[in-house]
């Protein structure tokens, strides 16, 4: 199955009072590249959420982020240290004895005073986090990758159509080449009859000799034939044969371009017909937008 390299997934989890995001994005790329952020509670874990990532797609830039929402923070309680608070109240006591003042301290007042309370942070347990984590991640990855089987299916419609295009245009010529060969053919033949007769029939096996060089130089079937060969294996590439369901065919599909374009600049260089050197301009920027989408394909 071709897949595209343009893919999105997001999912998400809880541990420890608090809710992680999770999100993937991928691009297309030369190479697999990975990328992964994650909040400083869970960095512990990043080379395994780096390694699903990596086992889960052939190539792209895979960007994977767990974030958390902002002020957020692991559960937490008040702890009060009572015997900070007893001394603060004695000294309270002892002060308005001292100067016969009154002591009415409050709860809230003991509780604002320094030392008397702290905060604690709920000790999360790693196990939960690296589950959460392996399993927000695989759900994201799965949501990535069916976007980019999506985007797949509509890359292979899209290319397939332009394949169609470049067979027609290779149709058109090869019907074109053939009836220049004739017209240049009859041309040579009827300036070979006038040399005859000028020259006598002694050069007649070297004019023949000619006219043959000179039609050799004007055939592109054999590059005709070799880009009809290559637009098999593409359209082969694209129907799975030969690969892996989940096997990269960018690269394949890549060098297969490169050989159509190497017949069409042939082509072009052996036509000396207007009408052929606009085809095959034609051709050309075809093959271009074919190459574009498959900058695309996995």
């Amino acid at each position: 199955m071709i897949r595209s390299m343009t893919g999105f997934g997001r999912s998400g989890f809880d541990a420890g009072g608090m809710h992680f995001d999770v999100e993937i994005r991928t691009l297309n790329a030369r190479h697999l590249d990975v990328s992964v952020r994650l909040p400083k509670s869970l960095s512990a874990f990043e080379a395994e959420a780096r390694a699903l990532v990596q086992a889960s797609f052939g190539r792209g830039k895979a960007d994977l982020s767990v974030s958390l929402p902002a002020g957020a923070s692991p559960a937490a309680r008040v702890e009060i240290d009572l015997e900070v608070a007893d001394r603060y109240v004695d000294a309270a006591r002892r002060l308005a004895e001292r100067h016969g003042l009154s002591c009415d301290l409050g709860a809230a007042e003991i509780l604002a005073l320094p030392s008397v309370t702290r905060i604690v942070e709920s000790e999360v347990d790693p196990e939960s986090l690296r589950a959460g984590l392996g399993s927000a991640v695989r759900e994201a990855i799965a949501a990535a990758l069916a976007m980019r089987r999506r985007e797949g299916e509509s890359l292979v419609r899209e290319l397939r159509g332009r394949l169609e295009r470049i067979e027609s245009l290779a149709a058109a010529v090869e019907e074109r080449s053939g009836s220049v060969q004739a017209a240049v053919h009859e041309r040579l033949r009827k300036r070979a009859e006038q040399l005859r007769s000028e020259i006598g029939s002694e050069a007649e096996a070297r004019i023949a000799h000619e006219i043959v060089l000179a039609a050799d130089r004007l055939d592109v079937t054999e590059e005709l034939v070799r880009l009809r060969s290559h637009i098999g294996q593409f359209t082969a590439i694209l129907g799975g044969e030969g690969r892996g369901p989940d096997e990269p065919a960018g690269r394949g599909l890549e060098f297969l371009l490169q050989e159509l374009a190497r017949e069409a600049n042939t082509i072009g260089s052996k036509g000396s017909d207007a009408p052929i050197a606009h085809l095959v301009v034609e051709l050309k920027t075809e093959l271009e937008r074919l190459r574009e989408q498959v900058l695309n394909v996995e």
